[in-house]
């Protein structure tokens, strides 16, 4: 069924609108670490693969968020595809103030001492290129170094402002 849209209730745009609209947008689950004095890691929706030749990827963190000054400084990244069941993972790296590394957090110190984390469907570490400004974000772009495929099953999804699994 296809639904013309009445461009005459057209919203301004603006971050509510932006939510609103990304709400209906399904988004993998990743989570993204970095070392530092201490490792950091967030949870990010914004993963992107931008391209196979050089293999680069790219990803938005805000510079309000308390890996900003970690990452900001970081030569390389841990990028972690989420499965379906790490939802609680996904919760954890999310908030604010939690212990992201202490337990039940399982991870070793990988390639470039960059925090990598077990039990994930997949993981690279990627050399930071390039942080581009982009209003109260920066889009990081990085090429991978190396990574692994460990895991099996599907991926953790993101929709409606809750964590999903892909149905048949």
């Amino acid at each position: 069924m296809t639904v013309t849209p009445d461009l005459r209730t057209a919203l301004p745009a603006g971050p509510d609108l932006l939510r609103s609209v990304f709400r209906q947008h399904a988004a993998g689950v990743a989570v993204i670490t970095a070392a530092g004095g201490a490792p950091v890691g967030f949870t990010a929706t914004s993963l992107t693969s931008v391209s196979a030749q050089p293999p680069v990827i790219s990803f938005g963190i805000g510079v309000g968020a308390s890996s900003w000054p970690t990452v900001a400084e970081a030569g390389h990244v841990g990028v972690h595809i989420l499965a379906e069941g790490q939802a609680d993972l996904a919760a954890t790296f999310a908030r604010s103030g939690a212990d992201r590394f202490g337990e039940p957090t399982c991870w070793s110190e990988g390639p470039e001492g960059v925090p990598v984390l077990d039990g994930v469907l997949a993981w690279m570490v990627c050399k930071v290129i390039a942080r581009v400004p982009a209003g109260d974000h920066r889009i990081v772009l990085a090429e991978a170094v190396c990574g692994d495929l460990p895991g099996a099953g599907r991926p953790l999804l993101y929709h409606q402002g809750r964590f999903n699994a892909l149905r048949d």
